[in-house]
């Protein structure tokens, strides 16, 4: 395990120069596949190992064509096959037989759509048909489950019996290539940062150990996703293992040319904005669960809280929009949250107008003035002022999602949490990030909160909108955890481009700018 050095360039660069077939396990949508085609490569999705069943779902919509296969009993077929429909645990025989057929029949067809192999614990090394590897670049990819190295796992590792420790599984997989003698040429891997935090050196370590018996050499470095075009704050860890001796060098930042309101939809829907309710529930949490706490403003970045698998739920984040408010009417239930800020830095509060039920703190237009909202926060001063465009955290919860410091320690809860004016944290399945924003009405000026859109989270995971459209149509909950669960396009595509040798900035930046 290693960082590019100055004794790497003793080795060759490795290049790929033949067709890639991708074989992704724990696959997702796919997003290793798709960073390839973004790239333009000689690339065929050659295998997946993939069990949950939204995910198999859009991973066929999004690569392969659906086609239909015929099997007489479906109900044994997809329990022997292990399909889990929350990705935690496989689906029972009862749970599949109180599925409709049709249901049945699609989940089937859309893993054998997409030479899905479903289960990790099953999957031999033989299934995965690595042969002519003299015409074939394989690259093999495996971001294994994060939980058990976050504290939403309890720390519970990479031990013997949990989802992370399904990394073994891809070792037994390895070893038994390795007999067969048609090991992948390129192994990638990402996860959290926590992986290379003290308590589980000794385990990474010994995966790294285990990948140089195979004939391996890895490269490993923390990437971010604001440094390659998305605002975004992702920081996450990859690594590369060549087989043979070869050099390898993570791809150059980029420079920065959007912020997160250049990701926002124009037109949101009313249910994405925070009800009076929601806002009283807030107001009145208890102060250990720290309400607001962790919205700062540190500096004008313009990047996005990072996209997690808890991207969706009021009680996880919301955003400041542009937007029309509505009719005008008295609240005083939002003292403390009217504000405005003179242009002396003078904050005022108002306690009697806001516009329409579902506005936070409303603020009419002042001469001088500025629409502000005052987030309150257990600080000395007492409260963090957002304005439109920020990102605002409502309410800190303990994902195990880890921020790298220079001090080498790994910090969590509101040292972990974006604190930027308007940068996206990372996104969550169930989202914990939201906008603020500003509307017009009557020549004044006013401020709501919502919730990214999933659509909003798929950009943000550098989704473009064409491939989004496909499937636009799951669930709100499926789609915020899809793109919580996946890994950040344009990241991959400057990890591939530089084995492809190819202008990857270019590439990027060509993405991005469809995307927004």
């Amino acid at each position: 395990m290693k960082q590019s050095s100055i004794f790497d360039f003793m080795f060759e660069k490795k290049l790929i120069k033949k067709p890639i077939r991708i074989i992704e396990l724990f696959g997702g949508y796919g997003s290793q596949y798709m960073a390839l085609k973004y790239l333009g490569a000689n690339v065929e999705s050659y295998k997946l190992v993939e069990w949950e069943v939204a995910a198999i779902e859009a991973y066929t919509r999004f690569h392969h064509e659906y086609k239909h296969f015929e099997c007489d009993d479906l109900t044994s077929e997809l329990y022997n096959l292990g399909i889990s429909n929350d990705g935690k645990v496989p689906m029972t025989l009862q749970q599949i037989e109180r599925r409709s057929d049709e249901w049945k029949q699609k989940v089937y067809n859309n893993i054998r759509s997409s030479n899905n192999l479903v289960n990790i614990l099953t999957t031999k090394g033989k299934d995965l048909e690595i042969v002519e590897k003299n015409k074939y670049e394989y690259i093999m990819t495996y971001s294994f489950p994060c939980q058990d190295l976050s504290l939403a796992g309890k720390g519970a590792g990479l031990g013997e019996g949990t989802r992370s420790g399904l990394l073994w599984q891809v070792e037994r997989i390895l070893l038994e290539l390795k007999d067969l003698n048609e090991l992948p040429q390129i192994l990638l891997m990402e996860n959290v940062l926590m992986i290379l935090s003290p308590k589980y050196k000794d385990d990474f370590a010994k995966w790294d150990l285990a990948l140089s018996k195979l004939g391996y050499k890895s490269y490993v470095k923390n990437l971010i996703a604001t440094d390659y075009s998305i605002p975004q704050i992702r920081n996450r860890t990859f690594m590369i293992s060549i087989l043979g001796e070869y050099s390898y060098a993570f791809p150059n930042k980029l420079k920065k040319e959007y912020i997160l309101k250049d990701f926002l939809e124009n037109n949101v829907d009313e249910s994405y904005y925070l009800s009076d309710k929601q806002i009283s529930d807030i107001n009145n949490w208890k102060a250990y669960q720290k309400p607001f706490e962790t919205m700062k403003q540190i500096e004008k970045t313009g990047n996005s809280p990072t996209i997690t698998t808890r991207s969706g739920a009021y009680a996880a984040g919301m955003i400041l929009v542009d937007e029309i408010a509505g009719e005008e009417r008295e609240v005083k239930e939002y003292k403390n949250y009217v504000s405005w800020e003179d242009n002396k830095g003078r904050i005022n509060t108002q306690d009697n107008r806001a516009y329409s039920k579902n506005v936070v703190g409303t603020i009419p237009a002042m001469e001088r003035g500025v629409p502000k909202i005052l987030i309150p926060e257990k600080t000395k001063k007492g409260y963090a002022v957002a304005e439109d465009g920020n990102v605002v955290v409502v309410r800190e919860e303990y994902q195990g999602m880890y921020q790298y410091s220079k001090s080498d320690k790994f910090m969590q809860g509101k040292d972990r949490f974006t604190k930027n004016k308007e940068l996206a944290d990372t996104i969550l399945t169930t989202p914990k990030e939201g906008v603020v924003v500003k509307n017009k009405i009557n020549g004044s000026e006013s401020l709501r909160i919502r919730k990214l859109t999933p659509k909003e989270c798929f950009r943000l995971m550098g989704v473009k909108d064409r491939d989004y459209d496909k499937i636009a149509d799951f669930s709100n909950s499926s789609l915020y955890k899809l793109a919580g669960n996946s890994i950040v396009i344009q990241v991959l595509m400057g990890i591939f481009g530089e084995l492809l040798g190819i202008d990857y900035k270019k590439k990027i930046k060509e993405s991005v700018k469809e995307i927004v």
